[in-house]
Parts: C-alpha cells; structure tokens; sequence
C-alpha cells in the first residue's frame, strides 16, 4: 500500500514539474497580447498593470523593444527585468535584423620624420 502510495505522489509531482515547465516557457507578445494573456503570463503583473501595459500600447503605439515596457506606470526595470524571458515585441520588423553596418578600415597616415630643419 506505501508503494502504491509512494508512485501516486512520485506522479502527482512529475505532473505539477511537467506543467510548471510549460507555464514558464510561454511567452507574451506585448505588442498583440490582451490584458488576459499579459495577467496571466507576466510575474507581478496582475489585471490593472496589465491593462495599463495595453493602454500604453494604444496610445503611444508598438512596442519596440520589452525594456520599454518600464515606461508604463505600475511597471519598473524589477519587473522588467524578472519577465524578460516571458516576453517579445515580435512581428516583421522586429523579425529582420537591420544590417550590420561595415566599417571600411582606412590606411594609416605615414608621417615623415623630419631631419633637422631647413639651413
């Protein structure tokens, strides 16, 4: 009966890690998230933040990178910083990277030396 007892909670537990992990694993575009799915998947953000974070988004327009999330009241660089993970800002443009802009080395200027001046 202890080992019947024993493997029901031996699985009860791998349960509870198996769905921990898929909660910590989603993430939350903050430019086409609602206030539901911000609340739910973002840590310390609960209804009222989370529909500050969309009308921010309303009247100030996308997103353009999650640090601006600390731009909205309620929000702060912790919190910020504690779903960083949990977060995107997703769509085409933040898909394409820009290109990396190339610098073309330039020859060093060869000074001469001068020898003594002018007799």
């Amino acid at each position: 009966m202890k080992t019947v007892f024993f493997s029901v909670k031996a699985l009860l537990l791998l349960l509870c890690l198996i769905a921990a992990n898929a909660f910590a694993n989603e993430v939350v575009n903050l430019n086409t998230a609602d206030a539901e799915a911000l609340s739910r998947v973002l840590v310390n953000v609960g209804p009222a933040k989370a529909q500050a974070i969309v009308a921010y988004r309303e009247q100030n327009g996308p997103f353009k990178s999650v640090e601006e999330l600390a731009n909205v009241r309620g929000i702060g660089l912790a919190t910020v910083e504690r779903n960083i993970d949990r977060m995107s800002v997703g769509g085409a443009a933040a898909a394409q990277a820009a290109p990396a802009s190339r610098s073309v080395a330039q020859p060093a200027q060869r000074r001469v030396a001068s020898t003594g001046g002018n007799k």
